[in-house]
C-alpha cells in the first residue's frame, strides 16, 4: 500500500503581488490584509511506492533558521531530502516550484534534492523562465536548465510504467496532473486544476486560472471518475483535507 505524507507549509495570504505572506488562523485578521487578498494554505506531498520515495511540488521554498522548510517537514517525517528519488511538477508558479532550489554562501542555487530525478514539461520552463516575476520565480528555477537530473517531458506520457501524467493547460499553459498507479491504488493529485476538496463539489470558475472553464469542467470529470474507481484526491492547497479517499 502506498504512504500518502502531507507537508504542510501552513496557511498564507496573497494579493495582486503575488507576495505570499504569513496568516495565523488563530489570531490575524483577514479584513486588515490589502483589499483582494486571497487566503492560501500550501502543502506539498510525499508519496512512498515498492519503487520510489516521490515528492510531488516543491512547496514554497522558504527557509527557517537557514534551512528549507521542506527538508525540515521531511526530515519530521523520517525522511531525508538525499532519499526522495523523484520529484513530480506539476508546475512551476513560485509557490509550487520554491522548493526546488536551495542557495548556498556564494549565492549559487542548486538542487535541493541532490539524488532525485526531476520531472518537468519542457514546455512550462521555457513559459516561466520568459514571463518571469510574480508569479514565476526565474532566479530559482533557472537551476534545472540543461541539468543532468532534469528530464524534460513533452505532452503526455508514463514515467516507470506507473505514473501517468497528462497536460491539461487549464490552470496555466502547461499545467500537468499525475495519476500514480500500483496494484490496485489510484492516487491523484491535480495540483491546481483542482486544489481544493470543496472546488470538486461545486461549480466554480476562478478568475486566477489560464482556463477557468476548463478547470470546472475536470473537476467535474475527475470526481465523478475518482468516486467510481476509488482514487485517493490530493489537495495541495487544502490543509484540512489534505487526502480525500473517493468512493
Amino acid at each position: 500500500m502506498m504512504k500518502i505524507i502531507p507537508l504542510s507549509e501552513g496557511t498564507f495570504t496573497i494579493d495582486k503581488t503575488k507576495i505570499f505572506v504569513p496568516f495565523d488562523t488563530s489570531k490575524d485578521i483577514l479584513n486588515e490584509r490589502p483589499v483582494g487578498s486571497l487566503l492560501v494554505e500550501v502543502q506539498p506531498f510525499v508519496v512512498i511506492t515498492n519503487k520510489d520515495i516521490l515528492l510531488i511540488d516543491a512547496g514554497l521554498g522558504f527557509s527557517v533558521n537557514g534551512e528549507l522548510q521542506i527538508h525540515q517537514n521531511l526530515k519530521a517525517t523520517g525522511i531525508l531530502p538525499e532519499q526522495v528519488s523523484k520529484v513530480l511538477m506539476s508546475h512551476l508558479h513560485k509557490d509550487h516550484a520554491g522548493g526546488i532550489s536551495k542557495r548556498d554562501r556564494l549565492g549559487n542555487y542548486k538542487l535541493a534534492f541532490p539524488n532525485a530525478v526531476f520531472y518537468v514539461q519542457q514546455q512550462e520552463f521555457a513559459f516561466a523562465m520568459d514571463k518571469g516575476f510574480p508569479s514565476y520565480m526565474p532566479e530559482e528555477i533557472s537551476v534545472l536548465h540543461d541539468n543532468k537530473q532534469v528530464i524534460w517531458l513533452n505532452g503526455d506520457g508514463v514515467i516507470d510504467e506507473y505514473i501517468h501524467y497528462h497536460v491539461t493547460a487549464a490552470h496555466s499553459p502547461f499545467h500537468q496532473v499525475f495519476w500514480i498507479r500500483e496494484n490496485d491504488e489510484i492516487v491523484f493529485f491535480g495540483a491546481d486544476d483542482a486544489p481544493q476538496l470543496q472546488q470538486m463539489k461545486s461549480k466554480f470558475i476562478a478568475k486566477y486560472d489560464y482556463d477557468g472553464k476548463k478547470c470546472m469542467l475536470l473537476r467535474q470529470q475527475w470526481w465523478l471518475q475518482g468516486n467510481e474507481e476509488k482514487w485517493k484526491f490530493l489537495f495541495y492547497h487544502d490543509i484540512k483535507t489534505p487526502v480525500y479517499y473517493g468512493g
